[in-house]
């Protein structure tokens, strides 16, 4: 492995203090920040209402003037402490997503509420397909939210968001550190009259910090709104292309991936009350068991998926809404094996449809002293062999202008993915027979803001989850407690990982953030999660997945910034899975916010921490990347 020591790019921090004092003489008095807008929800609401008045626990990311601190939108998703993210390298390339001790298959990932999630397997569920400049903000639920929006809403959602510009611009970025690392960036967005556009599209790539973790990403997407009449037209046309090394992601193998896709959606406003909405996504994954071996193992993968929608808003009395749905969804694969010159199926050939309504009713009074939401879903399958009946109950109580209490409970539920049904290998056996997975959970909190420098939240939360879907085995055999899919023909498979429901599975934790703004160039946030497991469901077999969650994970952060121009960030995660010791990871960032020419460095792992996220993959050590962006338009 390259020495960390010797890959710090020192010339990029010596061009990026030469352009801060470059530009001092160009920056101008100090100024107050412009007052903020008031930040909307969009999940788990009939309709976007304001944060302060969510009776769901929601935590809004905002992007804007942020996004050089970042080389992908994962990154800032590890500022919410109830958000474990389980990644197998840099370059923002495969990741899982754990909320609230559910399994990684158990968040729904949407792209301006549309479905991203992956049929073929949940692996591949943060493969988005649009560049992170695009974005504008990411919206966490945390707890149950298929009432809304549907299946694999379990324990929570998570929403990548885009907004339409307002101005005219150019956008350049170039980027370069550690481990030959490389990114670049292009954005140009128009408007006119009625009528707006962005075109993005970004690449990085890097040779990787060990042995076969090299990776090359490349995303780029077209979004053009329109105002009519009628109402907002939304067109999104996206793609992504992404091959990496995949050496210890699916155990001790110098393996090799490529996925590719493509995602396509239209939203139409049908007047003041009415929305349809049609999503396409297509995506291809190639895996290569041995890299310098190709012909040894191969599995070429490629799933469809479509989804539409039609949502009606009636406004009902005092401040009352009720929200009314339909919903089809469809999704296909077609999966193949190449192993020593002969085809043959590894998933197969299958295809699935499902289709739904669902009524939300939201009372918000007029006086914003408290407010109620109440909803149903009603979920069918394909053939009509099972439906699905998802309730779900929220409410907000202000006690005083500064301190609001809420609580909400609902129902969850994910169908097997196409892995999860059929994939089979010498050490794995899918089990087409898994029934799908579901959840009860509730959480009740309190926000407090006793002044505008000062916020305060807490949340304590419970699941309980019925036929979890995971993967299990015994060193022995036989083992009274091993499920029937770990049998073929009647015998007992040994060290094999079998698909299998498991029942008896709990989570019980407290979610917790502080932040504190002493003065309007500093800010300083802390936010912890401490989670609590029940575990009589494995009866002494081993779990491959759903006990990987962190029993604690802190998150703390400090930003300053000089003349509201550069700002510098530390933040600091402390983290611990179950049964493995504690470990910290401190980033740090420092990045110029203002003019044409933008500097920027990121350094990562500062404390040169060895550590996992997922058992058997090791996660990069420290590392420097910085470079250039330049803007125009703004």
């Amino acid at each position: 492995m390259k020495s960390a020591a010797t890959l710090a790019p020192v010339p990029l921090l010596a061009c990026f203090v030469a352009s801060l004092a470059a530009q001092s003489a160009k920056i101008p008095p100090p100024q107050s920040p412009p007052p903020q807008s008031e930040t909307f929800v969009v999940l788990g609401s009939a309709t976007p209402v304001p944060l302060a008045e969510s009776p769901r626990s929601v935590d809004v990311i905002p992007l804007e003037g942020q996004k050089l601190a970042a080389e992908s939108p994962q990154d800032f998703l590890r500022a919410d402490s109830s958000v474990f993210l389980e990644e197998r390298g840099a370059g923002g390339g495969q990741a899982d997503i754990v909320l609230r001790g559910g399994s990684f298959e158990q968040t729904l990932v949407l792209l301006n509420g549309f479905r991203i999630n992956d049929a073929q397997t949940s692996h591949h569920n943060l493969d988005l397909p649009i560049p992170l400049e695009a974005m504008s903000s990411i919206q966490v639920l945390e707890g149950a939210g298929s009432t809304l929006h549907g299946v694999d809403a379990l324990s929570g959602v998570v929403d990548f968001l885009t907004a339409a510009p307002d101005h005219d611009s150019l956008y350049l970025r170039a980027g370069g550190g550690s481990f030959e690392s490389n990114e670049e960036t292009l954005m140009a967005a128009a408007t006119h009259r009625a009528w707006s556009g962005r075109l993005t599209a970004e690449r990085n790539f890097s040779t990787g910090f060990m042995a076969d973790r090299d990776y090359r990403n490349e995303d780029a997407s077209t979004e053009v709104w329109h105002g009519s009449r009628l109402g907002l037209t939304d067109l999104l046309f996206a793609s992504s292309d992404r091959a990496f090394g995949a050496n210890q992601f699916y155990g001790d193998y110098t393996s090799w991936e490529r996925t590719k896709g493509w995602f396509a959606s239209a939203r139409q406003e049908l007047g003041s009350h009415t929305i349809a909405a049609f999503g396409y996504r297509r995506h291809s994954d190639d895996f290569v068991l041995i890299r310098d071996d190709p012909g040894l193992y191969e599995n070429n993968h490629v799933d469809g998926s479509w989804q539409a929608s039609l949502r009606h808003t009636l406004a009902l009395h005092q401040g009352a809404l009720l929200l009314t749905g339909l919903e089809a969804d469809g999704d296909s694969i077609r999966s193949f094996n190449f192993s020593g010159g002969v085809t043959s199926y590894a998933l197969g050939i299958h295809a699935r449809n499902r289709g739904a309504g669902y009524l939300d009713f939201d009372w918000n009074p007029p006086n914003r002293r408290w407010n109620l939401s109440a909803g149903a879903r009603e979920e069918i399958f394909s053939g009509g062999a099972r439906t699905v009946f998802s309730p779900e109950l929220a409410g907000s109580l202000r006690l005083a202008a500064k301190l609001k209490l809420r609580a909400s409970g609902g129902y969850g539920f994910r169908i097997p993915t196409y892995t999860d049904l059929y994939y089979s290998d010498p050490s794995t056996l899918g089990n087409p027979q898994l029934k799908p997975e579901s959840a009860w959970s509730g959480d009740a909190g309190a926000d407090w803001a006793p002044s505008a420098r000062v916020e305060l939240s807490f949340t304590g939360f419970y699941s309980r989850q019925h036929d979890t879907i995971d993967y299990v085995r015994s060193a022995t055999v036989p083992n009274p407690y091993l499920p029937a899919s770990c049998e073929i023909g009647g015998v007992q498979q040994a060290n094999r990982w079998c698909a299998a429901n498991l029942n008896g599975l709990s989570f019980a934790g407290v979610e917790s953030s502080f932040t504190w703004i002493p003065s309007k160039s500093q800010s300083i946030r802390i936010a912890w999660t401490g989670l609590h497991g029940g575990q009589s469901a494995l009866h002494g077999l081993q779990s491959e997945y759903i006990f990987n969650y962190p029993v604690q994970n802190i998150h703390a952060s400090w930003s300053v910034s000089f003349r509201n121009i550069v700002e510098l960030t530390n933040a600091v995660q402390l983290a611990q899975r179950y049964q493995q010791t504690v470990y910290p990871v401190w980033n740090a960032t420092l990045t110029h916010n203002s003019g044409r020419l933008r500097p920027y460095l990121r350094l990562t792992n500062l404390s040169n921490t060895g550590y996992q996220e997922i058992s058997g993959v090791n996660m990069p050590s420290r590392a420097i990347v910085g470079g250039f962006a330049f803007r125009l338009g703004d």
